[in-house]
């Protein structure tokens, strides 16, 4: 006699969703905050093909409006004309290129650094592409120190780092610099009443003297 064995219940229940907690309420609010506060920049579509022997990248708008694409990221660049975004891109194109090849993840990725510092004109934006670069040359001389195979190659790649986050960091101080470069020194001021009303104005200093030495 054969044993057939009996079919199982299936399952029925259904699973309860997840209840976020408060905290984490609070940072989805955040994050949906700031992104919705950020410029919609479309992102960029590359086609690899052959012509003449060569490879050549194609790099186009990502936006079913070429015209309203187009638009936005020049804004997001704040290129003045057609001619410096399309030299913005050719840039960040060298920049992500790997053996002759373009990658579309690291040049939206390289694209999405330089939109994400809001660059107000051309030059920071040009600031910014170059900062791009450096950044993404430290990451893959990072991880060309971790494969290193002697300790002469990888004291190499270890000065070659050191330059890179330098710059990276005289970088930053120069677009802060920059971006300054219009804003008003504000002079803080005690304001001291003495006897009759009569105010006596003092800019304070570091290591001031006491009282009665302000006039």
């Amino acid at each position: 006699m054969a044993v057939v064995p009996m079919p199982k219940k299936p399952n029925t229940d259904v699973a309860k969703p997840y209840e976020p907690t408060e905290r984490e309420l609070a940072v989805q609010k955040a994050y949906r905050k700031r992104t919705h506060q950020a410029r919609p920049t479309p992102t960029m579509a590359i086609a690899m093909s052959k012509s003449d022997g060569k490879t050549v990248a194609s790099i186009s708008i990502n936006h079913p409006d070429p015209k309203l694409g187009f638009e936005l990221l020049s804004e997001s660049l704040a290129a003045d004309s057609e001619a410096f975004l399309t030299g913005t891109l050719d840039a960040l194109g060298m920049v992500t290129q790997r053996g002759g090849t373009v990658s579309e993840q690291n040049m939206n990725y390289a694209l999405s650094m330089v939109v994400g510092m809001k660059p107000r004109d051309q030059l920071e934006t040009t600031l910014a592409v170059q900062m791009a670069a450096i950044h993404i040359a430290t990451v893959n001389t990072a991880a060309s120190m971790g494969g290193a195979k002697t300790e002469v190659v990888k004291e190499g790649y270890e000065r070659a780092l050191n330059r890179l986050t330098r710059t990276f960091v005289a970088q930053v101080e120069a677009l802060k610099r920059y971006r300054s470069k219009g804003e008003q020194r504000v002079v803080v001021e005690r304001v001291t009443v003495e006897r009759g009303g009569q105010a006596i104005v003092g800019t304070v200093a570091q290591g001031g003297g006491g009282p009665g030495e302000n006039g």
